[in-house]
């Protein structure tokens, strides 16, 4: 008998569910969206370097008028937006401050210390979040036998921390003592949009505070690549000559820049549903039997550590490998998941299904 094409339809529904391929390792996994593509298409563009590319210039812009900031320049990733910020605010023998779980100590390949010859003194603040009275305490004294304190360096939303996040009042507190001491302030904003939409505050306050600030573009925004160092006019000029150094200068790089405009005026606020899906993860593993213990979903990252007298860490991803999962390992207890813009509504339902299935 002829199946109706109903029937028909279920069935390739139902198959096409099951070969889901769900992906949660990080938020650098998305891909422009077909309006985003039309935006880079159609980018008018120039030679960056000679700092005539219209589009970079206006993302530029953008981003350092959002934030409060003077000027802005746009390089290939955030950790050259880190490193070029850490040499323009340093000189070598200065020590920088930060936390222990920090970007720039952690997966930065040690760049600090060779592009800009200082050491690190690592704090162990709260999920990664530092307090006013950590880093006084952690000031070196102006004697030769120990490096000259010169830059703090904060994280917002720290990923180690499982995508917690400052608030402005805590920003506020650490820049006074940095503008009271002497002490220049950074902030890795690798995921800054996603503290702020949980905050609801104002970005432009962020530069009263910092001197300066690394916005990522290719994680929750979706751009494919980018972020921008802000800072003041004579901040940047320095940047700008560093970013040479570093092989950053790009040419016809508008074709970028647009995607990461686009990103900024369209990305922002729908954060909070990668948010919303990140809680009901941690909210469902955190009712399993198998599951040690999992992190507060602040933001967009869930962090949780399964029973080690069940399985450990390569054992689960691959369970959840096979299973058409894909997440990440977060040192040897923890595993990491990211949700993002290519995370739908779909697979969340069918990701809940499977876990439900498989961690029992």
């Amino acid at each position: 008998m002829r199946k109706s094409a109903p029937f028909i339809c279920a069935n390739l529904r139902e198959i096409n569910i099951q070969l889901m391929l769900i992906d949660l390792r990080s938020d650098t996994l998305t891909k422009p969206t077909p309006e985003m593509r039309a935006a880079m298409f159609a980018a008018e563009i120039g030679d960056d370097v000679f700092k005539e590319d219209p589009t970079v210039n206006a993302l530029q812009a953008k981003t350092a008028e959002i934030f409060g900031m003077e000027a802005g320049l746009f390089c290939p990733s955030g950790t050259m937006t880190n490193q070029i910020a850490i040499r323009v605010n340093t000189q070598p023998q200065d020590e920088v401050i930060c936390d222990k779980r920090s970007h720039i100590y952690l997966y930065e390949g040690g760049g600090a210390m060779s592009n800009s010859g200082i050491s690190m003194k690592l704090l162990n603040g709260e999920r990664g979040i530092l307090s006013v009275n950590e880093i006084l305490e952690n000031i070196n004294p102006d004697d030769i036998h120990y490096p000259h304190t010169q830059l703090v360096a904060l994280e917002n939303t720290c990923n180690k921390g499982g995508g917690s996040y400052y608030r402005l009042d805590r920003i506020g507190e650490i820049s006074a003592l940095c503008k009271e001491k002497g002490l220049r302030l950074h902030l890795d904003g690798a995921r800054v949009f996603n503290a702020l939409v949980e905050t609801g505050e104002n970005p432009k306050e962020y530069g009263k505070y910092f001197d300066t600030i690394s916005v990522c573009l290719s994680k929750g925004l979706g751009a494919p690549i980018g972020s921008v160092l802000l800072g003041s006019q004579e901040t940047i000029k320095k940047a700008l000559r560093v970013r040479k150094v570093f092989g950053g200068g790009m040419r016809q790089a508008g074709f970028l820049a647009a995607a990461g405009l686009f990103a900024l005026e369209n990305n922002i606020e729908r954060l909070k549903e990668d948010h919303r899906k990140a809680r009901i993860i941690a909210k469902t593993l955190s009712e399993m039997a198998v599951i040690e213990s999992v992190m507060p979903a602040d933001t967009n990252i869930v962090i949780f550590e399964p029973k080690q007298n069940w399985k450990k860490v390569p054992e689960v991803l691959q369970l959840l490998a096979e299973n058409g999962i894909k997440a990440a390992p977060f040192g040897h207890y923890h595993i990491r998941m990211v949700t993002h813009l290519d995370f739908s509504e779909e697979m969340l339902g069918e990701l809940l299904v499977r876990l439900k299935k498989l961690f029992v």
